[in-house]
This record gives structure tokens, C-alpha cells and sequence, in this order.
């Protein structure tokens, strides 16, 4: 296995000399997000910034400053169609930043002359982190010698010398040259800890090319087990390497405990689908692999492990031929997968299931459920093939070759195979003039296997539909491409036109038979041949033991044919004709299992419906409603509390329109701020529960939570829990970015050394703000918001300060 690339393409763009607009407190506060190492954060605030169109220097800095927070959030396609901006060009960092993007979108082609032209200028500040980033692009197009020539020119650089020469020696150990990846290793001397731990891990790499796996296991297991000052990146290597090093000994169970153990303290990993794809290599090699850890994890909540770990098992049971088994560990990681692109796996496999079932809609549901995840290309396109070929199976031909041909005129590398699967659709269709077309198109491509296998489909599908052309069609074929290897497929089709002939013509059906039994017989060719030898013995008046004798034979061999059940249906008739009835029962039985279809008097009045309410029985809160409505009809101090109060009894008795009622008539007469405050909340909170089943309500929610967060802006208490509960219904309206934006507000208020801080909001929003960083694998930028919580010194902070040592444990947050 291929290690992982150890070093980052280039300069980090936090390295690049910052513009500043002083006279722009937005433009500031963004770029504040940006040097706390919160950069998703900071992405919306100068998104908001650059909509309002400031003038054009500001602009410029602000489009800056977005383009590093996108590269800094591995949003490359998006920092990319900023800087096709005409404004962003004249800045002297855009070709750099351009080939940035292109690196991070793996477009190495057109990175490599952008690196190229920035190495060229002995002026560019970026010179250095240019040519690296031409090897690492050399690397990945497979030019290894270029790569090398170009790392060689930073030996000498005093920045970039150890990278470099560790760099150099992955490439060697990539050509299988460990001699002078030794050279390499011996000459450098690496200072900080993750270089001395990289260097450490080639020299483990040099001792499995060099198959001394015992050695190589020594090395990569200390690695492991002192992992502190270790990128994620070389842990994760290392991890991959000591199980590769038990393949090479054989001893795969002893490897799948290291994996295993880091996927137990490591649920989250960024890397997790392709540790869980590395673990299960491991499971490949074995015998018997253990269950233990896999049936464990699928019962735990975590995700995406637990959806990974469902996948995995159901290939092991998949694989052991338990296929009743994996179905259902499909149809539960369905229900509950994660919004993880590397699931999308999952669901095809899950899809190709259903297909074989011949469940075609629940294949389509599994494959639109695919697609939801936001897959990567490649596996995009397998997606959609296989959904053009799920509704060509179920026969809705038109669909399937539209979706065929838009695969064929993309720039897949399914395209060729898509154009075929398009003509076969519109020649179900019937429409010769799409099927000619692209009938002509895979001839110009001087593709000469596939017009072959057209011009068969054609005779097999006319003789499908019973077309009197499908013999001459057939013959034409044979006679054309009589050494074709699908020859046989049609002289069997060739003897069902003559068994279906009127009267049928069983010699003939015999003889072309034959020819195919001669013609190096397909699998098809010879399960359709052995299906129609059934029937042919039958029509020419053998005995039904004959047939028993055939039918039998056909289900033993040909399990899974979707003949089986009209054969198995053959066999049962057959038994019954014979008055075996034991027999002729078990068969229609076998049949029938596989093919199931809310003054003082007015005080005390107020204060005895509150110990009314209090009670929570029904009766109970009935006569509070009434009491608090009697305190309103006083026209008192308390008139609008007990409005208030009324309408948190009728949120109770599941009345929330009445309850909007109540809130609405604080809100436009003369209640107290604080009593508007307390109504305004309640209305949100109305509209949030409602948004259960109404997602519309959620809209409503933010501009009730909003109206409080700006009346309630000096008042931390009121402002804050506005604010987190906005978050909240931003985050259930899937508008992630807007939650943590609104959740940060929190966070950066300012606090003030007359009063108290506001915790109990704070610490739910940073909570929430971290949680969501961490759920996109943005660990830096988590600890960096735990680095706040722990900075406030409230009833939380030592909560935070954990989770923030648990977060740089896990993920290798550790300073160079």
C-alpha cells in the first residue's frame, strides 16, 4: 500500500502577510475568526461582508481573506470561484492560491503549470513553497524522477531541507528503491518532533520493502504506542503500515487488533472509512475473522463507526454466503447512516442487493439516499449506472437510457459502457433512430466489439418480442461474426424461435441447440439451452420421469436463475402427475417461501394559580387558566405575567395556537421589557415545537428569537438564550454554517467588568458551536472554541478543558 502523502502541499495560507481594513469593524471581526483558527466562522462573516459591496480596496482584502479561510476549511472548489473574480487577480498571491485549489482538488494538471510559474520568479515570496508544491504535483501524476529533481533543489533551503529530504525518501521507498531511501534518511536530522517520528516511520517503510516485517513491526509499534508530537496523517500511515507488515507474515489476526483498538478510542477519525476499508483487508486474509468488535460497535451510538462497522459485518456475512444475515445490517444502517460522502459506498452495495432481489424502487430509494451524501465523482458515477440499470431491469427502458446517455456524454470514464447500455434501451424502446445514432457514434470510436454485440442484442430482443425479423437478424450475425464469443446465445435463441414456431419445429430447436453446445457455450447460453431442453422433452411427449430427471438437475446447478421458479413450478406438476404428493407438496411449499408477495389580592390571586399550575393534573390546570385570567381581568401589576403564564398552561394542555394568542397580546400593549422579553421567548419556542411537523415554523422561531436577541442586547441572559435557540432552528433547517455563525455570537461578546458574565447560554453555545466543527472533522477549530470555553473559568470549564485534551489526543492536535 501506497503511504499517505505525510506533508501538506506548500505554505500554509495562514503564513501569508494579512491586508488589513482598519476602518472596517466587520472586515475586523472576520478576520478575528480567522486568526483564532476558526475559520468556518469566519467564511460567513465576510461572505457578509463582501455581499454589502464595500469599496474596492476593502473588498479586495476582505475576497483575500475569504480565499484562505476556504483553503484553510479544504473548500477549494469554492476559493477557486473566488478567484476567478477579475478583482482578486491583480493580487500578487493569486496564482499561488490558485494552485492551491487546483492541489486540493487533485486537478494536477492544471496545478502544475501555476506551481511552475511562481517557481520561476526569484522574486515571489512563495517561491520555495512553489517548487515543493510542483513535486507533490509531479508525485501525483506519476512523474516520480521530476519530483525528485525538484525536492533535490530545496536540500539546501534551511526551511525546507528536512521536508524536503524526507520527502525525497517516500518517493524513493514509492520506486521500491530502500537503498537510497537509507542514504536520504541516514543524512538528514530532523529537529522538531513530527519530523523525527516521519523519519523514524520511513525507516520502519525501509524495512518492509526490504520484507523484514519483524524489524518493520518494531519500529511502526513503538510509533503507536508513543504517539504524542504525531501528525494524524503519520499515525494513521503507521497504523496501515503495521497492518500491512501482517500481511506480509501472515498473521492478519494480530494485525486487526491494532486496527481495531484505534477505531475503539478513535470513533470519529477523519480517515475512519478508509481505516475501516484497511481493517477490512485484514478480515479478507483470515479464515475466520472475529465478529466481536463489529457486532459491539453496530449496538453503539457513534457515528459514522457504528454505520461503518454495520457495512463491514454485513460483508462478512456476505462473504461466509449468510446473505439473510447482511441484509438486514443494510437495512438498519439505512435507517440511521451518517451524512458521510464514504457511506455512499454502503448504500451502492446495498442498492446492487435490492437490485438482485429485484426490489428495483427500494434500489432507486438506496441510490437517491447515495447520491444525498454528496459522494465523490468516481463513485457518483457508479451510482448512477447502476440506478440507469436498476430501470432498465424494471423495464422502463425510456428512463434508463436517458440516464445511460448522460453518463455517455459526460466525462466519465463509464461513458463508452453508457452509450452501449443507451442503445440497448432505445432499442426496447423501439426508437431506431436513437439506437442508430449511437449505434454510429460507437463505430466512429473504432470500437468494433461493441457494434458486435448490438447487432446480437438486436436479434435477441426482436426474438424476445416475437418479431419476424429476429431469425434473419440472428443469421446475419452468426454469419458475420461466426467466431464471436456470444455465438452460442444465438443459436439458442435461435432453437426457441423454433420450439415456438406454429406448429413447433423440435428437431430443428434440437439441432441449434447443439451448435451452441459446439460454439463454446456462455453461461447464459447454457442455463437458457438447459431451460428450453425442459421443455422440449416435455412437448415431444417424454415421460415425466425424464423431465423430473432434467428439472432436478436444472435447480442444482442454476440456483439463482430467475428461470428457477418455472422450473421448480415444472417439477412440482410433474410430481403431481405421478400422484407423488409428498414431493409435488414440498415443491409448490418451497415455491410459495421464495416468492412471497405552554394590590396584595392580586398578588395572592396570581400566586394561587401558579401553586394551581404547579399540580400539573388536568383539573388542576384548568383552574389555574381560569385564576391567571382573572389576574388579567384586574388590569394590575400583574396583568401581562398572568397572561404569560396562561399561555405556558395552554402550551401544557397542547394548545400552542391559544398560547400564540396570549403572547401576541403582551407583545403589542404596554407589558414590562421583561414581560415582553418572557413572551417573545415563549412565541419562538412555540413555533420551534411546531416546526416538528411544520418545518416552515422554523422561519417564524428565528424572527421571534431574533427580535429578542436585538431588544435584549445589553441583557446577557435574554440575548444569549435568543441567540442559542436561533442556532438551534438554523441548525434543524440544515443551515449548519448560519448555526455556528450565530452560536460564535455568543462567544465573542465582549464581557463586561460591571457585571457578572452570562454562563449558562455561553457554555450550550459553545458546546453546540464545537460539536458542529466536529461533526464536519474541523478539529482545529473544536479546540479552539473549547480553548474559549475553558478561558471563561465557569461551571464548565473543566468540562471543556476534557473535551479539549480528549480532542487533541484523538486527532494529534499537537503543536510543532
Amino acid at each position: 500500500m501506497r503511504t499517505l502523502n505525510l506533508f501538506v502541499v506548500g505554505l500554509s495560507i495562514f503564513l501569508l502577510q494579512p491586508l488589513r481594513a482598519e476602518d472596517s469593524a466587520e472586515l475586523t471581526s472576520a478576520i478575528k475568526a480567522l486568526d483564532d483558527g476558526v475559520p468556518e466562522v469566519a467564511m460567513v462573516r465576510l461572505r457578509a461582508f463582501l455581499d454589502k459591496n464595500p469599496a474596492a480596496e476593502e473588498w479586495r482584502a476582505g475576497a483575500q481573506k475569504l480565499i484562505e479561510a476556504l483553503l484553510a476549511a479544504n473548500r477549494p472548489q469554492e476559493a477557486l470561484s473566488l478567484l476567478d473574480d477579475p478583482r482578486v487577480r491583480e493580487m500578487r498571491s493569486t496564482t499561488f492560491l490558485r494552485a492551491q485549489a487546483m492541489a486540493g482538488l487533485r486537478r494536477w494538471s492544471e496545478a502544475l503549470p501555476l506551481y511552475d510559474a511562481v517557481a520561476a520568479d526569484p522574486s515571489s515570496p512563495f517561491r520555495a513553497e512553489a517548487i515543493f508544491g510542483e513535486a507533490e504535483t509531479l508525485r501525483a501524476l506519476g512523474r516520480l524522477d521530476e519530483a525528485q529533481q525538484k525536492l533535490a533543489t530545496l536540500f539546501r533551503d534551511k526551511q525546507w531541507s528536512v521536508r524536503a529530504r524526507l520527502h525525497s525518501a517516500e518517493l524513493f521507498l514509492d520506486q521500491h528503491d530502500p537503498v537510497n531511501a537509507r542514504r536520504i534518511l541516514d543524512d538528514v536530522r530532523p529537529v522538531s518532533s513530527p519530523d523525527r517520528k516521519t523519519r523514524r516511520f520511513l525507516l520502519g517503510r525501509v524495512e518492509l520493502v526490504q520484507h523484514h516485517p519483524e524489524r518493520a513491526l518494531s519500529i511502526f509499534e513503538s510509533l503507536l504506542k508513543r504517539p504524542a508530537g504525531a501528525t494524524h496523517a503519520l499515525a494513521v500511515a503507521t497504523l496501515f503500515a503495521v497492518a500491512d507488515a501482517h500481511l506480509q507474515l501472515r498473521t492478519p489476526e494480530a494485525g486487526d487488533d491494532f486496527v481495531e483498538d484505534f477505531i475503539e478510542h478513535h470513533p470519529t477519525d477523519v480517515d475512519l472509512a478508509r481505516i475501516f476499508a484497511k481493517l477490512d483487508e485484514l478480515y479478507r486474509a483470515e479464515r475466520k475473522p472475529a465478529r466481536t468488535e463489529l457486532e459491539r460497535w453496530t449496538h453503539e451510538p457513534e457515528q459514522p463507526r457504528r454505520a461503518f462497522a454495520q457495512w463491514y459485518l454485513a460483508r462478512i456475512e456476505l462473504r461466509a454466503g449468510r446473505r439473510e444475515r447482511a441484509l438486514p445490517l443494510f437495512v438498519e444502517l439505512r435507517r440511521t447512516h451518517p451524512n458521510n460522502p464514504e457511506i455512499a459506498a454502503a448504500l451502492l452495495e446495498y442498492a446492487q442487493l435490492q437490485l438482485e432481489e429485484r426490489h428495483f424502487d427500494d434500489a432507486l430509494a438506496a441510490l437517491n439516499e447515495a447520491r444525498s451524501v454528496v459522494p465523490k465523482p468516481a463513485l457518483l458515477d457508479r451510482i448512477n449506472l447502476l440506478g440507469a440499470e436498476v430501470q432498465y431491469r424494471a423495464r422502463r427502458f425510456e428512463e434508463a437510457a436517458i440516464a445511460f446517455e448522460q453518463i455517455a456524454h459526460s466525462d466519465s470514464p463509464l461513458a463508452k459502457m453508457s452509450i452501449f447500455n443507451a442503445s440497448l434501451g432505445w432499442l426496447q424502446m423501439g426508437n431506431g433512430a436513437r439506437f442508430a445514432a449511437n449505434y454510429d457514434e460507437l463505430q466512429k470510436q473504432g470500437d468494433e466489439e461493441a457494434p458486435a454485440r448490438l447487432r446480437l442484442e438486436q436479434g435477441l430482443l426482436q426474438a424476445a418480442k416475437g418479431d419476424n425479423n429476429a431469425a434473419v437478424s440472428l443469421k446475419n450475425f452468426l454469419r458475420e461474426f461466426p467466431q464471436h464469443t456470444r455465438a452460442s446465445e444465438a443459436w439458442v435463441a435461435l432453437a426457441e424461435l423454433a420450439f415456438h414456431a406454429q406448429p413447433p419445429r423440435l428437431d430443428e430447436a434440437r439441432k441449434n441447440l447443439a451448435r451452441a453446445a459446439e460454439s463454446k457455450p456462455t453461461t447464459a447460453a447454457v442455463e437458457r439451452g438447459e431451460y428450453l431442453t425442459i421443455w422440449i422433452e416435455e412437448a415431444s411427449g417424454a415421460d415425466d420421469s425424464k423431465v423430473i430427471e432434467l428439472t432436478n438437475r436444472f435447480l442444482r446447478e442454476h440456483t439463482a436463475s430467475t428461470f428457477a421458479p418455472d422450473v421448480r413450478m415444472k417439477l412440482a406438476e410433474a410430481y403431481y402427475r405421478r400422484q407423488d404428493f409428498a414431493n409435488a407438496q414440498t415443491q409448490f411449499e418451497i415455491l410459495a417461501q421464495e416468492n412471497p408477495n405552554g394590590p396584595f389580592a392580586e398578588k395572592a390571586l396570581f400566586f394561587v394559580a401558579a401553586s394551581a399550575m404547579s399540580s400539573m393534573g388536568q383539573q388542576s390546570l384548568d383552574h389555574a387558566i381560569v385564576l391567571f385570567d382573572q389576574v388579567a381581568q384586574r388590569k394590575g401589576e400583574l396583568r401581562w405575567a398572568a397572561r404569560n403564564e396562561q399561555a405556558i398552561i395552554e402550551r401544557k394542555l397542547g394548545k400552542p395556537q391559544d398560547a400564540l394568542l396570549l403572547y401576541d397580546d403582551v407583545l403589542k400593549n404596554d407589558a414590562k421589557p421583561s414581560e415582553k422579553r418572557e413572551a417573545l421567548c415563549g412565541k419562538g419556542d412555540i413555533y420551534f415545537e411546531l416546526a416538528a411537523s411544520d418545518p416552515k415554523s422554523y422561519a417564524r422561531a428565528v424572527e421571534a428569537y431574533e427580535q429578542l436577541a436585538n431588544d435584549a442586547h445589553d441583557i446577557g441572559y435574554w440575548r444569549n438564550q435568543a441567540l442559542f435557540k436561533k442556532g438551534i432552528c438554523l441548525e434543524k433547517k440544515e443551515d449548519r454554517s448560519g448555526a455556528l455563525n450565530t452560536f460564535y455570537q455568543v462567544l465573542d461578546t465582549q464581557s463586561r467588568p460591571d457585571r457578572a458574565p452570562e454562563l449558562f447560554w455561553f457554555y450550550k453555545a459553545g458546546f453546540n458551536a464545537a460539536r458542529l466543527l466536529e461533526d464536519e472533522a474541523n478539529w482545529n477549530s473544536a479546540a479552539n472554541i473549547y480553548q474559549k470555553l475553558v478561558a471563561a473559568g465557569g461551571p464548565r470549564a473543566e468540562e471543556a478543558k476534557a473535551r479539549l485534551n480528549r480532542l487533541r489526543l484523538e486527532h494529534f492536535l499537537w503543536d510543532e
